[in-house]
């Protein structure tokens, strides 16, 4: 259901403090049905970014939430907290994915009193390098001009090598929806995560619970990038590395990310 600018869906009890999630680029809250499927005691709550899933374009999404139609992920960020606040959520353990994870280091910037507990999953906190960025862009171009064939040959990179090579449901289900990945998203999407500044301050300041999960196989967040945030967060944070997935780990194994997240959930709502 839609509930302020995004698109939200709940999930479970709808009472009590909620578990809210963040999905990775450039797919939208589906990517974490099968880890929902594992908290369904719990009340969790997904969000659509701007031109993904259920949600608006994300220049209508700017406007709702009073920003300029220029991709970045403050408007993300603002998004999520205005639509968390038209459900009547002022508080929430919050969780990201990947580009999820930056979302919610804006939140942690712009939003602090919202955030009960954070869980960084397959992020990190540092800007592109100048590569990085501007592979960025150039998939943005892409996407205006052939839609989802710019993110087909995202597969390989975003999917561990024992995903690819043992788990063909998992490898099926992400060129699926790769494959539905909207061209207005994916160019907003890259020009937004190509312009953000580095956000371990932002972690510093922030005196809560946290959650920070990588795995072994994930190329695009590094191991130093997980132990630097894990390091960094002000009020001390779990660092939990699975085996065997990459960068996709909620869809990847869902069992241990979903483990990770209840034992974040729990530090605060028991």
């Amino acid at each position: 259901m839609t509930s302020g600018p995004l698109a939200l869906h709940r999930h479970g009890p709808e009472t009590g403090l909620p578990l809210v999630l963040l999905h990775g680029f450039p797919l939208d809250s589906r990517m974490w049905d099968d880890v929902v499927t594992r908290l369904a005691d719990l009340p969790v709550v997904t969000v659509d970014a701007p031109g993904f899933g259920g949600s608006p374009a994300p220049g209508a999404v700017a406007v709702a939430v009073g920003r300029d139609a220029e991709p970045s992920l403050e408007t993300a960020a603002d998004a999520v907290a205005a639509t968390l606040r038209a459900a009547g959520v002022e508080r929430a353990v919050v969780a990201g994915l990947s580009m999820g994870g930056y979302v919610l280091l804006a939140l942690a910037e712009r939003h602090r009193g919202l955030l009960a507990a954070v869980g960084l999953l397959d992020t990190k906190a540092e800007a592109d390098p100048e590569e990085a960025r501007a592979n960025r862009l150039r998939v943005a171009e892409e996407a205006e001009r052939t839609g989802a064939d710019a993110v087909a040959g995202m597969v390989e990179a975003v999917l561990g090598e024992t995903t690819l090579a043992e788990r063909p449901e998992v490898v099926a289900r992400m060129r699926a929806w790769l494959a539905q990945a909207p061209a207005t998203g994916i160019a907003w999407a890259q020009r937004a995560m190509a312009t953000r500044p580095t956000r371990l301050s932002a972690l510093e300041d922030l005196e809560v619970p946290g959650l920070v999960l990588r795995g072994t196989e994930d190329t695009l967040s590094p191991q130093a990038a997980a132990q630097q945030m894990a390091q960094t967060l002000g009020g001390g944070a779990e660092l939990v590395v699975v085996p065997r997935v990459g960068h996709m780990s909620a869809l990847e194994d869902p069992d241990p990310v979903a483990q990770a997240l209840r034992r974040l959930y729990e530090s605060v709502a028991t």
